[in-house]
């Protein structure tokens, strides 16, 4: 075949598809006649899906006796901004409530205020909040704006058969093909952009084109800007995901980020099936739901590393959409009906149908299955990671993290290896997540606060160690996108002796930093025993900061500090540093510990120090004149050296009842900690109970190989171990 006629043929089958679009049945996007018509028949027969259904009734009958308000866009979050999120949400629900009822007033509804919106938009330029943001017109970032095309579209989808022809041409020729090409034309690197806000803009401009049978619109949106493949809806899929599912930019935006990649994966599937989308990269959409609900607690709230707001759970709306499409499309996993069971609430579409049919007809459901599990970051998994230990079941799980991630784009934060520790169903160990207040306009208009930059994205905001009191890359967002954490060693078979290590180089010049956490089930203890073993070594002295924020009040402690009630200081003036009261502070002498009290247990924290370690009582809340920082406590070891171990247990024990008024337990039985010795072969530590029991605590030091045989003279005593790493108990 000749390179002309090989063009022709390929010009031909692309007018064919053309027409194929221009003619395909509406809807189509989330929704299919089919599927409406199968909801209208599963009503009163399918709790869940009559608990929507009812839902988004009482939703958009209350919009459709108000007057439709569209009006003129002049804030960044206040009551403008919420009246045209409001409509689209209840656009949306009303055109799949008329799929379902046929009742005509929910299709008069978003005719009407497609009809308005089609006036103001011609009119709009950029939004007068607009930032150094994409911004757009509607709303003050283009974000927004794209969300916002997301919905106003499936409503379109769900009325177009009933529309007359001049009103579609209206719509269409007024609003949706102008936004999507304004998209596509003022925002195209928004659209080719490797991050959440441009899935969310790749799929508003995909389903803008699959609505109008623009297959130059949602080729784009699939291929990128210039259908190289380099950007667009498939581009982000593979770099923003890793094989095992996890979203580079943490479980937060994962969270956020699903609405679009799912979403338009049933979109995709509804209107190019060809495509096959749900088996892409084995079946990567799937993995991504399956990867962000392993990144939340049994609780359902996400864990919240980098930008992250904690009130978010997986009841999200988001994780609705996200459960029941993958439930639908990746071989009914029964686990996820145990999340739906959560949400008590399903899709108002096909996926949500099949979900309310099964948990009608399940007879058991079986919890989501929580597992200690290590997710690869990158698109071809060699950024890093994310390790989660974890020990029990959803009524009372311990969990432990450990983030050695790539930085995670622009909502990424300055630490490497950090620790959050979960237990009792709540946070014990916490990370302070993004500092905002998410639609709050009084707060920086609803925006990231400044103290996003000057606190919650410094290392010293986490849980790892800070050297010199600057952030890890020196903060800045360039350099630590080049580095990545390193898996050392993951080993989570032996649930009585589960384990994790990783290390980081260059967090500053020369300081290289490899950190072990073993989470321990041993009889002694009440709950599985958290070791951590954190290893920095440097070409030169530094001075090295260890800070450990909790929830809880501190009951006990062994430090002999001062109290500086009367006259608080910042502990330093930059970095983060500038934004921690010192409360108290004093010299350890001996291994350090304090013992809390969060919920009904107590958690001591016992760390091997003597007098060259500084222990600071801190507190949240410095520096801080618009009252924009939550005030938590925190705990920092300081210390100078040029190579050090920090070393520390982490103890759950005993039992608060201040109804039936009784405490017991209140003692841990981890009394000392110890740093025997520490080179490049390995890392040695001692933990010593208050019987006088001892564990031998045996780290590798040298590449992972479970197989290799390891030797350390300390003292006039030989520790051997074979492989990564071993615990030896003795004593009674």
């Amino acid at each position: 075949m000749s390179h002309r006629t090989h063009i022709e043929v390929i010009f031909v089958l692309a007018l064919f598809v053309a027409g194929a679009f221009a003619q395909r049945p509406h809807p189509s996007l989330m929704l299919t006649a089919s599927e409406a018509k199968g909801i209208k028949e599963a009503l009163g027969r399918t709790p869940l899906l009559d608990t929507a259904f009812q839902r988004a009734t009482r939703v958009v009958e209350a919009a459709v006796t108000r007057p439709i308000s569209v009006p003129k866009p002049v804030d960044a979050s206040g009551p403008v901004h919420q009246r045209h999120k409001e409509n689209y949400l209840e656009m949306q629900q009303a055109g799949v409530l008329f799929a379902i009822t046929g009742d005509e007033r929910y299709a008069r509804f978003v005719r009407d205020m497609l009809l308005e919106y089609a006036k103001l938009w011609p009119t709009l330029r950029k939004h007068p909040e607009a930032g150094v943001e994409s911004y757009g017109r509607l709303f003050w970032q283009s974000l927004n704006e794209t969300v916002w095309l997301v919905h106003a579209t499936q409503a379109y989808d769900c009325v177009h058969p009933w529309l007359s022809m001049k009103d579609r041409s209206t719509i269409e020729q007024k609003l949706i093909r102008p936004m999507a090409e304004y998209f596509v034309a003022e925002h195209a690197s928004v659209v080719d952009r490797t991050h959440n806000h441009g899935a969310w803009m790749a799929t508003a401009v995909g389903m803008a084109g699959y609505v109008l049978g623009d297959t130059g619109l949602s080729n784009k949106a699939l291929y990128g800007t210039k259908l190289d493949r380099k950007g667009g809806y498939l581009a982000q899929l593979d770099q923003l995901f890793s094989p095992d599912g996890y979203y580079t930019e943490g479980a937060y935006y994962a969270r956020y980020a699903l609405m679009p990649f799912v979403g338009f994966a049933q979109v995709i599937e509804n209107n190019e099936p060809s495509l096959k989308i749900f088996e892409h990269r084995g079946g990567l959409v799937r993995k991504a739901v399956h990867a962000t609900l392993q990144l939340t607690y049994t609780n359902g709230a996400f864990i919240p590393i980098n930008d992250a707001m904690k009130e978010k759970t997986f009841l999200s709306a988001e994780l609705i959409l996200a459960t029941n499409t993958v439930f639908r499309h990746g071989g009914e996993d029964p686990g996820l009906l145990w999340v739906v069971q959560q949400q008590g609430e399903v899709m108002l579409n096909g996926a949500g149908l099949a979900v309310a049919e099964a948990m009608r007809d399940a007879k058991r459901i079986v919890p989501f299955p929580y597992a200690s599990i290590e997710l690869r970051d990158g698109g071809d998994g060699t950024q890093g990671g994310l390790g989660m230990l974890r020990y029990g079941g959803v009524e009372d799980q311990s969990l432990l993290l450990m983030k050695y991630t790539s930085h995670g784009l622009s909502h990424g934060h300055f630490d490497k290896l950090g620790i959050l520790y979960y237990n009792q169903g709540r946070e014990i160990l916490q990370d302070y997540g993004a500092a905002r207040f998410l639609n709050v306009e009084t707060k920086y208009g609803g925006r990231y606060l400044p103290e996003n930059k000057t606190w919650a994205k410094q290392t010293v905001a986490h849980n790892t160690v800070v050297v010199d009191e600057r952030s890890h890359f020196d903060g800045k967002e360039p350099v630590s996108s080049r580095h990545h954490g390193m898996r050392h060693f993951f080993r989570a078979v032996d649930a009585g002796v589960q384990s994790m290590s990783a290390t980081v180089s260059d967090v500053a010049s020369g300081v290289q930093m490899q950190r072990t956490l073993l989470m321990i089930d041993d009889r002694r203890f009440a709950k599985p025993l958290v070791v951590d073993i954190l290893r920095v070594v440097a070409d030169k002295e530094h001075q090295y900061d260890l800070p450990f924020y909790y929830f809880g009040q501190i009951v006990n402690t062994n430090v002999k500090y001062t109290a500086h009630g009367a006259k608080r200081t910042a502990l330093g003036v930059a970095n983060g540093y500038q934004h921690l009261w010192v409360e108290a502070d004093g010299p350890a002498n001996g291994p350090a510990q304090v013992t809390l009290l969060n919920g009904r247990r107590y958690y001591s924290l016992t760390t091997a120090a003597d007098s060259s370690t500084h222990v600071y009582f801190t507190r949240l809340g410095a520096n801080d004149p618009s009252f924009n920082l939550r005030s938590e406590p925190g705990l920092l070891f300081r210390r100078r050296a040029q190579e050090t171990v920090f070393a520390t247990t982490l103890e759950p024990h005993g039992e608060f009842d201040p109804i039936k008024e009784f405490s017991i337990g209140l003692h841990p039985t981890i009394i000392g900690v110890r740093v025997l010795a520490s080179d490049d072969e390995g890392t040695v530590v001692e933990l010593t109970g208050r019987d006088g029991s001892r564990w031998h605590v045996m780290v590798t030091n040298r590449p992972s190989d479970p197989s290799a045989e390891h030797v350390m003279k300390v003292e006039g005593t030989t520790y051997r171990w074979k492989g990564d790493v071993e615990v030896e108990r003795s004593g009674e």
